[in-house]
């Protein structure tokens, strides 16, 4: 199937009449890193998770038009529950967020009686109301470091991204096997390859990928090539991206990631450690449906009490540790 390229003329007329609307009502348009280009140009704030629930809760306009996924816009609603928080598709979801539910977490729980309960922010506002604490990638480690040693923890739902916990921390973790099926398909072999066309590049891996922990033991060994390994969140890499004097990345995390590293830093040469790395759930979020959630208000994300504010004790102590 071909694809037919977006009309530019089309796009920036449908960005014009957001950025109309957006200042005649009041509303803020929040984007994950992961988003269209052309949606997170319309954006007030392009972020990762954590820096996305933080502008949520700070921001001061009374409407939010969440570009990303579900589990996103539930956080947004749980942290700023005097905003209206809209998704402009609900069919926006993940395939991490769904491999665990909160029936499946209390059943883990009855297996390990007083653990600590560690979810990932890819979660279920249920599954977060049956949690300790939330994390992100960014601050995975430190939640978990702030946990008393002697204390059992369950860690959920990325296998990949709890082993790089594990290792990291020195901490046993008893972990869910969740993977974001997107990440996961980012393998070993595809780093040599990209190293070996771009030598000398540096290496920045999301901890969530199917290659994290193996890559740590190859950075290890000096076996993969690179000038240097990195693993870290989006927002880490946009950072490491900025302040490294490498010239040429391969970038292992999904592809979206790549347009806000590109304008960040045109002198530089990205690539993506697979091209194929693509969430289509990401990619639901149009210009068209972000104009029509403007437009109609649609589709507004709410928690139900008594979950959300359980969901929130566990966000605040992730927020605490930034």
């Amino acid at each position: 199937m071909v694809e037919i390229p977006e009309d530019p003329q089309r796009l920036r007329a449908l960005q014009q009449r957001i950025q109309t609307l957006k200042r005649q009502k009041g509303a803020v348009v929040l984007a994950h890193n992961y988003q269209l280009p052309e949606v997170q140009e319309v954006a007030d704030f392009v972020g990762d998770s954590l820096a996305l629930a933080a502008r949520a809760r700070e921001t001061d306009a009374r409407l939010i038009v969440f570009c990303g996924v579900h589990f996103m816009a539930e956080t947004a609603a749980i942290l700023a529950p005097d905003k209206r928080v809209l998704l402009p598709d609900l069919e926006a979801g993940c395939s991490l967020a769904e491999s665990i539910t909160a029936e499946d977490l209390r059943a883990w729980k009855a297996e390990h009686p007083g653990a600590v309960v560690v979810s990932y922010v890819n979660t279920s506002a249920e599954v977060k109301a049956e949690s300790d604490y939330c994390c992100t990638s960014s601050n995975a480690v430190q939640v978990v470091q702030a946990i008393p040693e002697d204390r059992e923890i369950l860690f959920l739902p990325d296998l990949y991204l709890g082993a790089y916990v594990a290792r990291k921390t020195g901490r046993s973790l008893h972990l869910w096997p969740g993977e974001c099926h997107v990440h996961a398909q980012i393998r070993p072999e595809q780093l040599r390859q990209r190293l070996q066309e771009a030598p000398g590049a540096e290496l920045l891996i999301h901890p969530e990928c199917g290659c994290s922990t193996s890559c740590m033991y190859f950075a290890e060994e000096g076996d993969l090539g690179a000038a240097s390994v990195q693993i870290l969140s989006t927002g880490g890499m946009l950072r490491r991206a900025r302040e490294s004097r490498s010239r040429t990345f391969v970038v292992a995390t999904e592809v979206g990631l790549l347009h806000r590293l590109e304008q960040e830093n045109p002198e530089k040469r990205f690539v993506a450690a697979n091209p194929e790395a693509v969430c289509p759930y990401m990619k639901r979020i149009t210009l068209e449906k972000v104009l029509r959630a403007l437009e109609e208000e649609v589709y507004e994300v709410r928690v139900p009490e008594p979950v959300a504010t359980r969901a929130r004790r566990a966000l605040e102590r992730m927020l605490a540790l930034t």
